[in-house]
């Protein structure tokens, strides 16, 4: 096990550090970036003000608004001429958020994704094999750093090309596989096709995230790959991934880097602070970063946290996986429904292939759900290739059944053979919105 030692801190110890880097980081943000000395202004706070870590929440908080509105480098803290590194996300709905680094920024950030790698398993001199995208989203480069900061042999593969990477896999022998769930799913899927076994490989950990899963396809990818499988968690406007790692012993919430990040959860609505173990809006406000120091960012991400000693020894902070996002939340007549919530009870349905999309319509005022499925290889077999057949309609019914008791939604149920649902090579398209087409709803059953 490779334990980093602030990893293992005492309380009060990682505390002190915390303060003294938030002071400096607050200083920092006050001198050199108009927009947050105009916030702290405005709140009538001066940086001699942050005395204790509860002084943080007299700060303003940031929104992902605020770097659309100051794109590109209005939020930067450093002259342009100590960038070295620019990643932004897609910009498919306005403006892309701009994320900037130093290179102090750049060697930070591979320290944590190695201290990441470490925490899922990963070894110095092993070999990597990175499925994330590489490019303007920060997942590919920031583990291909990460994974080269700990001492091992990266193979930089990116997403696609899904034979080349079961070839890569075989001949190159891995101990460790990063990539979105729903990719690493499309790679096991097409190996069975090819008739191979997806256990048969070197694959002992698997670094999964960039988009909420469920502890059912935790055990889906473990049960096909014989791996243990780890959620990790990052976003750009913060640093990227390796913010916080599951360990691979206690798989038992996610170990948040304390040392360069202090977490809050808040109630989205209210904006005040919820107790430890329930689930809010995740907060985050950096400690380290030169180039995009950030203050209290709001991410829309769902969790929760705990603290204590966990499993595998490491003190820090931990948060649950993502429940979902604030803006990926389903209103349906009342009832507020996650993606992933559907995905938890879906993948308890043996005859189905942990695929799925759910495609949101419009009935008059009211929007209504449906939810399409995949059967399973086996089952379409053993039902001989007849979607007409009896079995077929009592599984739409169960499957409703489920829903409505989990979900608490009525949905309609579109059955479909193996590989009807769009693979993803990264991350995966689960809500088609039609609410404007007027498109009727289909079902079975």
């Amino acid at each position: 096990m490779i334990l980093h030692e602030n990893e293992t801190l005492p309380k009060a110890e990682m505390e002190d550090i915390q303060l003294a880097r938030l002071q400096e980081t607050v200083r920092n943000v006050y001198e050199k970036v108009p927009f947050y000395r105009d916030k702290f202004d405005q709140a009538a706070i001066q940086p001699s003000d942050i005395q204790t870590l509860a002084d943080l929440k007299r700060l303003p908080f940031t929104k992902k608004t605020d770097l659309r509105e100051h794109y590109p480098f209005g939020l930067m803290a450093v002259d342009q001429k100590d960038i070295v590194r620019i990643h932004a996300s897609s910009g498919t709905s306005g403006k892309p958020t701009v994320v900037c680094y130093t290179r102090k920024d750049i060697d930070m950030w591979a320290d944590l994704v190695a201290r990441s790698i470490a925490i899922a398993g990963g070894q110095p001199g092993e070999i990597f094999h990175n499925a994330y995208g590489y490019g303007l989203f920060t997942g590919g480069l920031g583990l291909h750093y990460g994974a080269e900061r700990l001492g091992m042999a990266t193979v930089p593969v990116s997403g696609g090309n899904t034979e080349r990477q079961i070839s890569l896999i075989q001949d190159f022998n891995p101990a460790v596989i990063a990539g979105t769930p729903s990719y690493i799913l499309n790679i096991i899927e097409k190996m069975e096709t090819l008739g191979l076994d997806p256990a048969d490989t070197s694959l002992k950990y698997g670094i999964f995230g960039a988009e909420p899963w469920s502890e059912e396809m935790r055990r889906t990818l473990e049960g096909k790959l014989g791996i243990k499988a780890c959620d990790i968690y990052g976003l750009s406007e913060v640093m990227g991934p390796g913010i916080s790692m599951e360990c691979h012993e206690a798989q038992d919430g996610l170990h948040i880097a304390d040392d360069h990040f202090i977490v809050e959860v808040i109630d989205p609505n209210t904006l005040e602070p919820v107790p430890d173990g329930e689930i809010g809006e995740l907060v985050f406000t950096s400690l380290t970063k030169e180039a995009l120091p950030i203050i209290r960012y709001r991410t829309g991400d769902l969790s929760s946290i705990q603290k204590g000693i966990c499993k595998c020894g490491r003190t820090t902070t931990r948060m649950a996986r993502i429940k979902g996002r604030i803006d990926d939340m389903l209103i349906i007549r009342g009832v507020n429904l996650f993606p992933s919530e559907i995905e938890h009870h879906l993948l308890k349905i043996a005859e189905l292939a942990p695929y799925y999309q759910v495609h949101l319509h419009r009935s008059g005022v009211l929007d209504e759900l449906a939810l399409h499925v995949e059967l399973s290889e086996e089952f379409y077999l053993a039902i001989g290739s007849d979607m007409n057949h009896p079995d077929i309609l009592m599984l739409a019914k169960t499957i409703q059944h489920s829903m409505k008791n989990n979900c608490l939604v009525a949905m309609a149920i579109q059955i479909l053979p193996p590989k009807s649902i769009p693979r993803s090579e990264g991350k995966a398209v689960r809500i088609i919105d039609k609410r404007a087409h007027g498109i009727q709803l289909e079902t079975q059953g």
